[in-house]
């Protein structure tokens, strides 16, 4: 058996190691590397006497290594190799090569033994020494650390010492900053063991992709041009050998750059890079639909009706269509799915929006509806081809005015028409949510009947989404303009008027569940055993005592028939339904009815509403130009938020078809061993599910997708430190953190007492709050503060009971905000921190005008 290996006698890497692999493979490219040999592994266990076998065997060969020797096979084979290596007795350097050493995840750096200058004579006791350096206390505990199991012991390579002028390492890329883009160099005179062990910094240059230095250093650069390009030229090509940047060794002898070895750059997988794209992340109100980890089947859907929806919204702001079609790739990016939790894509969002004249104002608007709290620099619009100067060419300007004008005019149109267009809008939603598929139900369906169904929906429905559109942009102008005109016309100060303008408005869909609560806490009170078995029984009870009360149980089969869809997250398409599980329900009603507190809300909102009108006529008078105005504007800032949360409803019973269909294409693929459970389909993507039907899938094995999916997202649900607003760079998945760019504003100390957020609703309370964290059989005692971080419809069966709501996200547009007003309870949004701040059971006192709370000592 040959214990010396060179690239001629071998072709096993695992015996050459990680250094010595290298090197064989760098050797074929006829690279400048000097010549060397490596002592295998084998060799050490050919050196082991019987008891040291046995030590070996048991871990504690540590305590035996000392007495290791050479035989004299090994001996003989060392000797003839070094005859070839240095005939005239040139020094070698000695240096271990570890099967798992230089990887791209550990390097081992500085746990093996290597020697420089070594005489012919040392190699043999040098050897030995890196040997036992693979067993040494400090490499078990590096091992221990990194969990890379027991050790092995190195293979040693042998090779020629260069007398190096200048010496060093070289990257190709930067380490540090991650940039692919930029190779380091560090430099030292001499050879380089004191800069790869830190002793020194030595002087650094880094050149671009273009081959320029752009950074050296000013005073006596060890470097000349030609040197640095060697070992440019030199750490490129090893980086295009490997496919992937390495960190390399070299050295200077006589103007000729040498390559001592190479390894991948440790870490830099896990970094990156800075000069990748950007995208900017931000979760604001959309973490109101989609909170938490959402499945692959709830956001490829939505970002397919994003896309569809906010082409159609540029084609009816007047758009030309050339210009949607070559920002197809900006409309599919709309929203973003990081860690299993969806994200506004913000750059898209403002692509989108550039593409409209007048950016500059719909720009504050569009961050308004958002809830975006920290808009987004001008430096970085422009990085991304936004115009946002005002110092524009003359053409530019005609043109962008023509633009604007051809925009108002449709703008008009479209405000004439939205009357009807939501008009058509129901009817169109009326038809295909109630027309059967062949005049049979759901149930009835063959898997391809319910995929021609989703077709016709989506053809139907999601891709004439005109009217909510519509719609909405106009509740967002109006409902700003007239937050401006309360502020500069009525000396507005606290920021509320708008809101309390707006409440009590009535004809709202969303405020009526709440009062149907009501309705049943007042039939269900009149019975206590009824009211008992509500709060503590299970659900058959409940169901059972219901038979006995025709009443109460025609009103919550009532409930569930018009709100059934209304529920927890309910955009997402795998949150169960009250259809479901309709406790939640019954434990609000049970609550409710327990408290016997029924007093109507309505006639608090009406009476801020009242006052608020009050005034405006204080202010404008009753008549005049300005009074006719500004009564306009809020006429139609009511009509537009009315009809805002309407529609929304009517999206919600869209998306609860949309489910329905979906659950009952899992019924189908279980009924054919294609899935274990019918809710595994929501582990699959929209185009896979209706792929598989049509005979467009890449993949066909869909257990196996879910399985894989649901281990991946059941990671996801483990891990709740990512942000909510970050950058990435480059590639979104490799090596971003999903972390805040800047620390979150939370309280940071306990003594102060205070928090502001945003006042929707008026009103001062002081009572103890109750933070949920997970609204689903929650319990909300009658007469205390609601506190969450965001709220969606499906919370609405608690406010009945909340005496006051602070919510940590949202928006004064928010549906919490919109529902608050309309029912009367006093509201504060958008407070940082107050999860955290508020613990169950503290006392506040808050005030719906200011946005502020103070957490005070219970009241005597």
């Amino acid at each position: 058996m040959t214990y010396i290996l060179t690239t001629q006698n071998t072709t096993h890497s695992q015996e050459l190691g990680g250094k010595g692999a290298a090197l064989a493979q760098l050797q074929a490219l006829n690279l400048p590397i000097p010549e060397w040999f490596v002592v295998s592994p084998s060799a050490f266990y050919e050196c082991l006497t019987e008891e040291q076998q046995e030590a070996l065997a048991t871990g504690t060969i540590s305590d035996d290594i000392a007495a290791l020797h050479l035989n004299h096979k090994v001996k003989e084979e060392l000797a003839q190799a070094l005859t070839i290596l240095s005939p005239h007795g040139e020094k070698v350097a000695v240096r271990s090569s570890a099967v798992d050493e230089d990887g791209a995840d550990y390097s081992f750096a500085g746990q093996l033994e290597s020697f420089l200058f070594v005489s012919v004579e040392e190699v043999t006791d040098r050897v030995v020494k890196v040997w036992r350096s693979g067993f040494s206390d400090r490499l078990l505990a590096y091992r221990q650390q990194h969990h890379l199991g027991n050790p092995k012991p190195p293979a040693v390579l042998v090779q020629r010492m260069v007398n190096a002028e200048v010496a060093g390492v070289a990257f190709g890329a930067d380490p540090v900053t991650g940039q692919r883009g930029v190779t380091v160099i560090s430099a030292v005179s001499g050879v380089g063991d004191a800069l790869v062990s830190g002793e020194v910094d030595g002087q650094t240059y880094r050149i671009n992709r273009q081959k320029t230095v752009i950074s050296a250093p000013e005073d006596q650069p060890l470097l000349e041009a030609d040197t640095i390009d060697q070992i440019t030229d030199l750490v490129y090509q090893v980086g295009a050998h490997f496919g992937r940047p390495q960190d390399i060794e070299w050295a200077v002898e006589n103007n000729r750059v040498y390559l001592l070895q190479a390894r991948p750059i440790t870490g830099l997988a896990k970094l990156p890079d800075p000069d990748g794209q950007l995208n900017l992340w931000d979760n604001s109100n959309i973490s109101e639909s989609y909170s938490g980890v959402t499945t692959p089947l709830t956001f490829s859907f939505a970002r397919r009706a994003y896309e569809e929806v906010y082409r159609q919204f540029c084609l009816l702001m007047g758009v030309d269509r050339t210009v949607v079609e070559n920002n197809s790739q900006t409309f599919n990016r709309m929203i973003g799915l990081l860690q299993g939790r969806v994200y506004y894509n913000l750059l898209s969002w403002y692509k989108v929006l550039s593409l409209l004249p007048g950016f500059q104002v719909n720009r504050r608007f569009m961050e308004q509806m958002m809830g975006v709290k920290e808009p987004i620099s001008d430096e970085i619009l422009e990085s991304i081809g936004i115009q946002v100067s005002q110092k524009t060419a003359l053409s530019v300007q005609i043109m962008d005015s023509l633009h604007l004008l051809r925009t108002v005019a449709g703008l008009g149109l479209n405000f004439i028409l939205l009357q009807s267009k939501i008009k058509g809008f129901y009817q169109r939603l009326a038809q295909g949510l109630g027309k059967k598929f062949k005049g049979l139900e759901l149930q009835d369906l063959r898997a391809d009947e319910l995929v021609a169904h989703y077709r016709d929906l989506e053809r139907q429905l999601l891709r004439s989404w005109d009217a909510p559109l519509i719609n909405d942009f106009f509740a967002m102008i109006f409902y700003g303009i007239l937050q401006k005109l309360a502020q500069s016309w009525c000396n507005e100060s606290t920021g509320t008027l708008q809101n309390d303008l707006i409440s009590g408005e009535g004809g709202m869909i969303s405020a009526e569940p709440a009062i149907r609560v009501k309705e049943l806490a007042r039939l269900v009170a009149k019975d206590e055993r009824l009211t008992q078995v509500f709060c503590e029984g299970e659900l058959g009870a409940i169901l059972s005592h219901l038979k006995n009360i025709p009443e109460v149980e025609q009103k919550y089969e009532a409930y569930l028939h018009k709100f059934g869809d209304r529920c927890l997250g309910e955009l997402k398409l795998e949150s169960p339904t009250l259809f479901d599980n309709p406790l939640p329900l019954l434990r609000s009603v049970g609550q409710l009815a327990k408290s016997g507190q029924f007093q109507d809300s309505a006639s608090v909102s009406a009476d801020l509403r009242q006052a608020a009108e009050v005034k405006v006529s204080q202010t404008l008078g009753h008549f005049g130009l300005k009074r006719w105005l500004f009564d306009w504007v809020l006429y139609n800032a009511r009509e537009r938020v009315r009809d805002r949360e309407n529609l929304r409803f009517e999206r919600t019973r869209l998306f609860g078809h949309v489910r329905r269909i979906f659950v009952e294409v899992g019924k189908r693929f279980v009924a054919l061993d294609l899935l274990q459970d019918d809710r595994d389909i929501f582990y699959l993507e929209v185009n896979e599910i209706l792929g598989f039907v049509e005979g467009t899938n890449t993949c066909t094995h869909l257990q196996g997708l879910v399985e894989l999916r649901k281990a991946e997202f059941a990671e996801y649900q483990q891990n709740s430190d990512i942000g909510d607003r970050f950058e990435t760079r480059g590639i979104v998945y490799q090596g971003n953190r999903f972390q805040e760019n800047h620390a979150s504003v939370t309280p940071s100390d306990n003594s102060d007492s205070t928090l502001q957020g945003l006042g929707c609703c008026p009103g001062i309370v002081e009572a103890q709050v109750k933070v949920i964290t997970n609204p689903e059989n929650a319990i909300l005692e009658p007469g205390r503060i609601l506190v969450a971080e965001r709220t969606d419809p499906g919370w609405i069966m608690l406010f009945p009971a909340a005496s006051g709501v602070l919510v940590e996200r949202g928006s004064l547009l928010s549906h919490s905000a919109i529902v608050a007003r309309e029912m009367g309870i006093p509201a504060i949004v958008s407070i940082p921190g107050v999860t955290r701040f508020l613990q169950d059971g503290d006392w506040v006192k808050m005030d719906g005008s200011t946005g502020r709370v103070e957490r005070i000592q219970p009241s005597s």
